[in-house]
């Protein structure tokens, strides 16, 4: 039998009785006809994969089984949600409706938008994947990955001892006015969405006699949000949709205040930084929790801000156009 680790986890977890994924993961393996919801029969014959080896596809939110006595796991529990980890953040973040979208700053940024019911042939560099309506049922959706975001301040921190501390950065961004031209480009595994190009690596132009360490720190912390940038203007252009009303945001590198508000200004829209930090395992919670009828759909409890911070852009639209232009111009000379 084949299956993602979650098909595994379940597996152990029903003492064996239960074989069956999500549809969010088994999207991801590329054997899933996206608009059917169902194994493409197509591709299984063409990668000689028998139908037969593949485990049954439900929603997120459902009753997948329950528990056999594993190690301290008492029997009878019953297992009512499965999610890939970014569509259980975009559900913990409460995106349930077309057009709106979540940005995760971790090792690497990873934006998604839910587009609802309505299927679309992903376009723009972008992939399409499959997501939960707020009933836990499925949704189509756009993701875009970006390779290194959070990963370009570690490389400062631990590659060349710029800083001793992440969270040092936020301080030194905003002591200066600018980046003294500097613009780091952290393509240190090639350059994901929109562009693909695994090939592309890091480069760093507009190095002066006047360049410090701190253009560096903070031309590396601009490189996350314009890196963003481009992938949320190309999934707006996908998604045939005006600019959404706000993103929402999590993850580590999403605690940087200053960056935060730079991605506020480029984008022309509100950040909205979830109060919570764990938004996949919060967006599990969930689907579990309408499964199993702890909560119900609309129950107020789901969509708790629990200190959520909004941060509002300063600046205007031709401003923030002009702080891209450099950026798109380097990224266009590394790509030549």
């Amino acid at each position: 039998m084949f299956g993602t680790v979650d098909t595994w986890l379940l597996w152990h977890l029903t003492g064996g009785k239960v074989h069956a994924t999500d549809a969010t993961n088994a999207s991801r393996t590329l054997l899933l006809n996206l608009k059917s919801v169902s194994w493409d029969s197509e591709i299984l014959k063409l990668l000689k994969v028998p139908a037969g080896l593949l485990p049954e596809v439900h929603p997120s939110s459902f009753s997948f089984g329950r528990t056999s006595a594993v190690g301290p796991l008492a029997k009878g529990i019953p297992i009512s949600a499965l999610a890939g980890d970014q569509q259980a953040a975009l559900f913990g973040q409460g995106c349930y409706h077309a057009g709106e979208m979540k940005n995760t700053y971790g090792t690497g940024c990873f934006l998604v938008m839910n587009q609802g019911k309505h299927y679309q042939v992903p376009s723009e560099g972008l992939l399409g994947t499959l997501a939960c309506d707020k009933q836990g049922k499925i949704a189509y959706a756009l993701e875009g990955a970006v390779f290194i975001a959070g990963a370009a301040i570690q490389w400062i921190r631990d590659g060349l001892g710029l800083i001793r501390k992440a969270a040092e950065t936020d301080k030194i961004a905003r002591r200066l006015p600018d980046t003294g031209g500097v613009i780091m480009i952290p393509a240190f595994t090639g350059l994901g969405a929109p562009h693909w190009n695994p090939n592309a690596r890091g480069a760093i132009f507009g190095l002066t006699r006047g360049t410090h360490k701190g253009h560096l720190i903070k031309a590396a912390l601009e490189s996350i949000a314009y890196q963003t940038a481009d992938v949320f203007e190309a999934m707006t252009r996908a998604g045939g949709r005006k600019k959404p009303p706000f993103l929402k945001v999590d993850g580590g590198a999403a605690q940087n205040n200053y960056l935060m508000q730079f991605q506020a200004d480029l984008l022309g829209i509100p950040v909205i930084r979830s109060g919570r930090t764990e938004l996949t395992a919060w967006g599990a919670a969930k689907l579990a929790a309408i499964q199993c009828g702890f909560w119900k759909v609309g129950d107020k409890n789901l969509d708790r801000t629990y200190r959520s911070q909004k941060f509002t852009p300063r600046i205007s639209r031709r401003d923030a156009q002009a702080k891209l232009r450099p950026w798109r111009q380097a990224v266009q000379r590394l790509l030549d």
